[in-house]
């Protein structure tokens, strides 16, 4: 008997808002909670007790997202006390993690129908105090938990603990991508992103939150103008900015993981099918190259070659970690790259965004008539994950 084949058969999430915009107010369990009931209103067709686990990816976990937020997501769901919930953190690669969790728990029989995604209110992620062998320690302050390191252990090298946007500098000057080229893409990121918002592209999948009904951090007049102004952001000299990274964003998704078989008798068409994963770890601070290794991986596993892949999706955490890819992997055709704009203006509220990077993957195939695609993110502390699906 073969095994079951998983299948997206539904998927939900909110526009991404910008850092304390207008999705700041909501905290990232209730902002879950909408996401996962959102998702249970628009399929009628699936009896919420017969749901087997809700997945659920998370980065910080440090405020109000602490203690399991895909249970209390759950129960703020208003989904059966039966059903119960478990939090991933795989840092960038969380959502994606959990669908490929989802995924490898019904292709081995284990579940029959899970709910996986993501969340992140970047907006009301905590300071820290970490406690002290001495309770009045002066040398004790208040730690940001709102992205990268914190509370560094000093075993470490000092280099591997370099912000992230001072690594994807380091990529980019080994690699000689200029300043010009990242602004470049970050143009293309937001021009596209707007073009598919206007086009309705999203329609079915983002649904309104609080009078937020777009992604809040698309600038659809951005201009390489506006962009060569800004100051560097990590380095004194450097060129990765602002403007050519992604924002800091809040947000959540939620999709219906299956297989193909049960979804048919729920009378659903599924909107992609999960062949394969694979994740990779590469040196902490070479986080920006690891999809490349990942995808290699994959595609190795699964049988397939990069000219077999009609899309790719790239989580765009910076535009100097794109333009890495795509230069260790000069296989992939760059029209076949983020063709509806990536992180750098849709957002990158980290639990959720490469469960946003998966499902835009297989929606774009569907209006494409169908194809192979490859949804893959960096990782921050060098890793990399890509997820390959078919429609």
């Amino acid at each position: 008997m073969s095994a079951p084949r998983p299948v997206l058969a539904a998927a939900r999430r909110t526009p991404f808002g910008r850092y304390r915009g207008r999705l700041s107010t909501i905290r990232p369990d209730d902002l879950l909670g909408l996401t996962i009931a959102d998702l249970i209103a628009t399929t009628p067709q699936l009896d919420p007790t017969q749901i087997d686990d809700v997945i659920m990816g998370d980065a910080n976990g440090a405020g109000e997202d602490n203690r399991n937020v895909a249970r209390m997501a759950a129960l703020l769901a208003g989904l059966p006390l039966t059903v119960p919930g478990v939090t991933v953190n795989r840092l960038c690669g969380s959502g994606a993690e959990a669908i490929v969790q989802a995924a490898r728990a019904v292709r081995a029989g284990d579940m029959d129908l899970v709910l996986a995604g993501g969340v992140e209110s970047m907006s009301r992620a905590p300071y820290v105090l970490p406690k002290s062998d001495n309770p009045l320690d002066p040398a004790m302050r208040l730690e940001q938990t709102t992205v990268g390191w914190r509370m560094i252990n000093p075993a470490f090298p000092a280099h591997w603990t370099n912000s992230l946007g001072a690594c994807a500098e380091r990529s980019a000057n080994v690699r000689g991508i200029s300043r010009g080229e990242q602004d470049d893409w970050a143009v293309r990121s937001h021009e596209l992103a707007g073009a598919a918002w206007a086009k309705g592209l999203h329609d079915g999948f983002a649904f309104a939150v609080a009078g937020l009904d777009i992604d809040e951090s698309i600038r659809p007049d951005c201009t390489t103008e506006t962009l060569a102004r800004l100051q560097p952001a990590f380095t004194a000299d450097g060129s990765v900015t602002a403007g050519n990274s992604s924002p800091i964003n809040d947000g959540a998704v939620a999709t219906l993981i299956t297989s193909e078989a049960r979804a048919h008798e729920l009378g659903l068409t599924p909107i992609g099918a999960i062949l394969g994963s694979a994740v990779v770890a590469t040196e902490p601070d070479d986080f920006a190259s690891a999809p490349v290794p990942a995808m290699h991986k994959l595609l190795q596993r699964t049988g397939y070659s990069f000219s077999d892949i009609d899309i790719f999706e790239i989580n765009e955490a910076f535009a100097a970690m794109v333009l890495t890819v795509l230069c260790d992997a000069p296989e992939i055709d760059i029209a076949k790259v983020n063709p509806n704009g990536g992180a750098i203006a849709i957002g990158h509220p980290v639990g959720a965004s490469a469960a946003r990077v998966v499902v835009d993957t297989c929606r774009e195939l569907q209006r494409r008539g169908g194809g192979l695609g490859i949804a893959t993110a960096c990782i921050g502390v060098g890793l990399g994950i890509a997820v390959l699906v078919e429609v």
